[in-house]
């Protein structure tokens, strides 16, 4: 099921004395920060609008200066808070892409149906590739995000599909130790 919500960022501490914060950056557009008119911070559950009075990015972070935010103690606050956009301000993404909120928790199984686990995380070691972190029976399986081995993804449904054929070769398990040569 799509999101409502799309997570942008988050906060990880007061930036200054005059309220603004700074955010990990959970987006490959960091133009967007300095275009952001409100956010929704995600508080005790519920996502909470918040105007967004200045936005900029520099080094991989974001920082925010939020309406009715004027000092260190109120920016901080807000510390460890997720930070969101609506859909409707969501970037637009092309053909076979998706949200990472999105995919997180979806259930992989074979072309046969056979569950292998669920996706827990995506990492995003280099920009060539990202891996994904699964949670399944036999332990942690961490796999390259590449159309050879995923086959299928159907977030409506909670569902991807990955190739039991090219696994062996690609897949990453817990219980494994790694080869060294010697």
């Amino acid at each position: 099921m799509l999101a409502e919500y799309v997570q942008i960022g988050e906060i990880v501490k007061p930036q200054g004395i005059r309220g603004e914060v700074k955010l990990r950056a959970m987006t490959e557009d960091m133009t967007r920060f300095s275009r952001l008119e409100t956010v929704y911070l995600k508080q005790k559950g519920a996502y909470v609008p918040q105007r967004v009075l200045g936005g900029r990015s520099y080094d991989g972070f974001a920082f925010l200066k939020l309406e009715g935010v004027t000092d260190r103690d109120q920016a901080e606050a807000l510390r460890g808070c997720e930070v969101y956009v609506d859909r409707a301000h969501a970037i637009e993404l092309g053909e076979d892409e998706n949200f990472v909120c999105e995919l997180i928790g979806l259930q992989a199984q074979d072309s046969h149906g056979e569950v292998i686990g669920r996706l827990r995380d995506v990492l995003k070691p280099n920009a060539v590739c990202d891996v994904y972190v699964f949670d399944t029976p036999r332990g942690e399986m961490m796999i390259p995000a590449l159309k050879r081995v995923v086959k299928r993804v159907d977030v409506a449904a909670g569902v991807m599909e990955l190739d039991e054929a090219v696994l062996p070769e690609v897949a990453v398990w817990q219980d494994e130790p790694a080869e060294r040569d010697e």
